[in-house]
């Protein structure tokens, strides 16, 4: 863990604050038909209209950041989203349905923003420890923050979850403004890939990533069937909430207990077999529900999931960041993402349609899904198995004298290689 830089640490500290506090999303529903007086209806629209908002967020904060910066950005993103939220208390009912999705925009133009804030800060080789220290500080934050969250909704009331979330993505801009200074956010200390074309020539010369991205979209509806049909299941099988929220709590002990030490181990390994080994386990976890309907088997379904979850997701984000040149960075990233959130809004109305005409289905196909998605990944990974990826040229850094010239000459590019573009904070 040394090769992690002391700012990636520090950006951890402030994403668990940060965490704690974002817990708002998860009592939206009940602040829209209780304190609000929506229908169930209208608050449902609204709830799933601020999610489009979070997808739409994570796919294009990535281009902001290639074109402004992923300082700035990121910046930009939690201070709108921070200012929006802390207000909504005060905003009549009407405008709610302008304010939460532009919120939730601005949140996922964040989140798209930190992966690529610390794939630029952090060199190949260490991004996997890197991604891992922040989602751990993330999910660290996220267990505490519900429990948190239901005791102020209950003493206080609900409005100010919204006020604790907006000052606390209001304080994550400012600590990251102090932690990551604006030259700390360029590309440093690497060789700087020169690549011509935009992202979609970039994707086109990495066929494992056009692979990885689908699999990851497919296999966020399936994993995300957890927090819609699968506790709708568990009590119509007569398992309570008290049942559900103890296979959450393995689900969050795992992953504090493991993402770290996991991530340090397989640093080595090719990342797509253990992103494709993950997806299997994913799609394992919701096989095993075949077996049998008690606890027992939602334990180990949760477990297996959980696992899953552990290989895959730091993997695959780090694996996106390393195939990524340095001009489109950001942009892998914001794809990554996107469809790695994608689930929050396509699993619920999915997995719901196809419990309520055949519940006996929707496990074999969440199965076969992850059977699928996991199985192409490996087969992608065999294919690029010690195959560089394609660029035109590689011409060191400027801030790194080349080994052949005098300190203080002028850098030559090679023959026909473009110069550089000088990098962004």
């Amino acid at each position: 863990m040394r090769e992690v830089p002391r700012t990636v640490w520090l950006l951890a500290c402030g994403t668990f604050v940060n965490m704690v506090v974002s817990v708002s999303f998860a009592y939206t529903f009940l602040y829209l038909t209780g304190p609000r007086g929506l229908g169930s209806g209208q608050a449902g629209l609204l709830s799933g209209v601020a999610g489009v908002g979070l997808v739409a967020g994570n796919f294009t904060g990535g281009w902001y950041g290639d074109r402004f910066g992923h300082r700035r950005v990121l910046l930009a993103g939690a201070a709108v989203s921070g200012l929006v939220l802390a207000a909504v208390p005060l905003l009549p009912t009407s405008l709610l349905f302008a304010a939460l999705p532009l919120s939730q925009y601005a949140s996922g133009v964040q989140r798209a923003a930190n992966s690529a804030l610390v794939a630029v800060i952090v060199p190949e080789g260490a991004r996997r420890q890197a991604f891992a220290v922040v989602r751990a500080a993330a999910n660290g934050g996220f267990t505490l923050g519900p429990l948190l969250g239901a005791l102020v909704a209950t003493r206080f009331s609900y409005g100010w979850l919204y006020v604790a979330e907006g000052l606390g993505s209001l304080g994550l801009a400012c600590w990251t403004a102090r932690v990551v200074p604006a030259r700390g956010a360029a590309v440093r200390g690497r060789a700087v890939r020169v690549e011509r074309g935009g992202v979609w020539a970039a994707l086109r010369a990495r066929p494992a990533v056009l692979v990885l991205l689908p699999a990851i979209l497919v296999i966020d509806v399936v994993y995300r069937q957890q927090y819609s049909t699968f506790p709708l299941f568990l009590a119509d099988h007569g398992m309570d909430a008290r049942v559900y929220g103890a296979l959450l709590a393995i689900n969050g002990g795992v992953l504090l207990c493991l993402e770290l030490p996991v991530a340090v181990v397989l640093r080595r390994r090719s990342p797509l077999r253990i992103v494709g080994c993950g997806l299997l386990l994913v799609g394992g976890g919701y096989g095993v529900l075949l077996v049998g309907a008690g606890v027992g088997a939602a334990v180990v379904m949760m477990g297996l999931l959980t696992v899953g979850e552990v290989l895959y997701k730091t993997t695959a984000t780090a694996y996106v960041a390393d195939q990524a040149p340095e001009h489109v960075l950001g942009r892998f990233q914001s794809l990554y993402a996107g469809v790695s959130i994608s689930g929050v809004v396509l699993a619920a109305p999915l997995g719901g349609v196809v419990y309520a005409a055949a519940p006996g289905v929707l496990w074999p196909v969440c199965a076969g899904l992850g059977v699928l998605a996991g199985g192409a990944v490996l087969l992608a990974g065999g294919r690029t198995a010690g195959r560089p990826v394609a660029v035109a040229a590689e011409v060191p850094h400027p801030r790194r004298p080349h080994p052949s010239r005098p300190r203080g000459a002028a850098p030559s590019a090679p023959l026909g290689a473009a110069p550089p573009d000088p990098p962004s904070a």
